[in-house]
């Protein structure tokens, strides 16, 4: 098997685990752990295996210090914010309509690389905005009469926080990841982000009553840390490296088909006519901001 096969099977396992993970968060957020709680867990112990990885194969781990104010920038967006409004929304949201919600990230990457880029805007792009934004908004609009959840509106809008700040960490990261190693970029940026997620998460995490949790609690927390915070990061690293990043990107379009099903058997959601509209329109968008030639 050559390095090329290797790197899709990785990336798509990457977004099995993510996909996965949405169901498996909210087994354990908020009613075991508060969502702050477990952004500590999640980005501390990653961030220690992240480092650790060093012992097994030492490299540079320095970076030049005109590049410290982008590793923060991309560690207060691509980590501090991106993970503090994800695990929020998703503990106020279901699993669904979150997979869907964060699918519209290349929808916002889009438009902020014509805002901070200058990248040409296009007829292809002009639809193609339109029609996820409007699969967004009908997402959040239109209440799900088959959910319990009355705060699901509040738990979108998080999520949609989520996707447009990490839409921000993609585009910022770029230059990083031309001039670096991928996993030193994501050390440092995970070493910023975790400064600006404890002094906000701290309080809940040493307020959590750890007696709460039973074998399932830990078996599922250490799935969402070790699986789909640290592999999946390691997976989709080593994507980028052996792909680049529009292949590797291409992949996020799996994670709602991987954690609708996910939902739908375990997480007893249900898929329905809105939210399959509204997929579609988010689809169809990704596909039209993304496409070469003009219709």
């Amino acid at each position: 098997m050559n390095s090329k096969t290797k790197a899709h099977i990785a990336v798509l396992i990457a977004n099995l685990i993510f996909g996965a993970g949405y169901a498996v968060i909210k087994t354990i957020t908020p009613q075991y752990l508060a969502p702050y709680s477990l952004n500590v867990v999640r980005v501390v112990v990653s961030l220690v295996l992240f480092w650790s990885l060093l012992l097994f194969k030492p490299s540079k781990v320095s970076i030049d210090k005109k590049d410290i104010p982008l590793f923060i920038l991309c560690g207060i967006t691509g980590v501090a914010i991106n993970q503090i409004m994800f695990v929020k929304g998703l503990a106020l949201t279901s699993a669904i309509h979150s997979s869907l919600l964060s699918l519209a990230t290349p929808i916002f990457i889009t438009i902020i690389a014509i805002w901070l880029l200058h990248e040409k805007f296009s007829i292809n792009k002009f639809f193609g905005l339109a029609l996820g934004i409007g699969g967004a908004s009908l997402l959040v609009l239109v209440k799900d009469v088959q959910s319990s959840n009355s705060s699901s509106l509040l738990g979108d809008l998080f999520i949609l926080v989520n996707a447009i700040s990490y839409a921000f960490y993609m585009v910022l990261v770029k230059p990083l990841m031309e001039k670096y190693n991928a996993l030193h970029v994501l050390r440092w940026v995970f070493t910023f982000g975790t400064i600006f997620i404890l002094p906000i998460a701290l309080p809940d995490f040493v307020a959590t009553d750890w007696s709460m949790f039973g074998p399932p609690q830990w078996l599922a927390l250490a799935f969402v840390v070790l699986l789909v915070t640290f592999l999946s990061y390691l997976f989709t690293v080593y994507g980028l490296s052996e792909l680049g990043p529009s292949v590797t990107g291409a992949y996020i379009y799996t994670q709602p088909v991987f954690a609708t099903i996910i939902a739908m058997v375990f997480a007893d959601e249900h898929f329905t006519i809105i939210k399959g509209a509204a997929a579609v329109l988010i689809f169809s968008g990704v596909y039209l901001v993304n496409r070469k030639k003009a219709i």
